[in-house]
């Protein structure tokens, strides 16, 4: 296989920079006529799939929203990431995780290697416990050509209290991350694996996202970030980003063709964002 950061860039070049969250919310299934069950959670995330997978260059499934169901949701989870990239998607699962030594190594044999029922070309991580509490998800990620997505500056209100603190150096944590991301992709062509997480709609931070590696742009759309913002926030690094949104795609299901429509109109307003 080739890295996760030369199949992104090549999917991006192939079907545009959306990534599309499938997020099944109980308000959602309701609004789609389901059940808030095993059996609704299954039909609302096979159906988006099926609608935006062969479409989209990312797919990325949050995995707590399974999580609540027990077993039976993990394993309409496994069944959600194995038919995103038969269809030619890359899937990225969103679990945030961040733990430290043999703990981490087994979340990263849960999602990265290949062998597991769960893996994914991509995580999101947390590095909150210390940058080099990733190292097993790093290694991970390099030995199976997978990627990782680092929470860097999120949109949450709550963020700033840690994210933009200081060190004594001066650095934001924000920027320690960035730099630890940049030191991963060091030299890495057409783009590295390591990414980040920053949010679509924060406000300015004066920090620099260019990491030569991809951006997970959450906030993308029902949310409130919109293709206006993406220039002002991500500036030289605007060709890296991933604008990420679930609700504003999915409100239009369970109709597949209108998911396929919408997915379809997002992506060529970013590709002429971006051109």
């Amino acid at each position: 296989m080739t890295s996760f950061g030369a199949r992104l860039h090549a999917a991006i070049a192939e079907r545009g920079p959306f990534c599309v969250g499938i997020d099944p919310h109980a308000a959602l299934l309701r609004d789609w006529g389901l059940t808030d069950d095993v059996a609704g959670l299954e039909t609302f995330a096979l159906t988006a799939v099926e609608a935006v997978a062969p479409y989209v260059s990312v797919v990325k499934p949050q995995s707590a929203f399974y999580e609540r169901f027990g077993s039976r949701g993990i394993a309409v989870l496994e069944r959600v990431l194995a038919a995103t990239r038969a269809a030619g998607a890359l899937a990225l699962l969103d679990v945030k995780r961040g733990d430290i030594g043999s703990t981490s190594q087994a979340y990263a044999d849960a999602y990265l290697d290949p062998t597991s029922p769960l893996a994914a070309d991509a995580i999101t991580v947390s590095p909150y416990l210390g940058f080099g509490s990733l190292d097993p998800f790093v290694e991970a990620a390099t030995k199976h050509d997978a990627g990782l997505f680092v929470l860097a500056r999120t949109s949450n209100p709550e963020a700033g209290e840690v994210q933009g603190s200081r060190a004594e150096d001066g650095r934001t944590v924000t920027a320690t991350v960035l730099d630890h991301l940049r030191r991963l992709n060091a030299g890495e062509r057409p783009l590295g694996s390591f990414g980040a997480v920053v949010g679509a709609t924060i406000g300015a931070t004066g920090e620099d996202f260019d990491v030569n590696g991809p951006l997970l742009a959450p906030g993308y759309g029902a949310q409130g970030g919109s293709t206006a913002d993406l220039p002002r926030i991500f500036g030289s690094a605007l060709a890296n980003v991933l604008p990420s949104s679930s609700r504003e795609l999915l409100r239009a299901g369970p109709d597949v063709a209108a998911m396929r429509e919408a997915a379809r109109r997002i992506n060529d307003e970013l590709r002429s964002l971006l051109a």
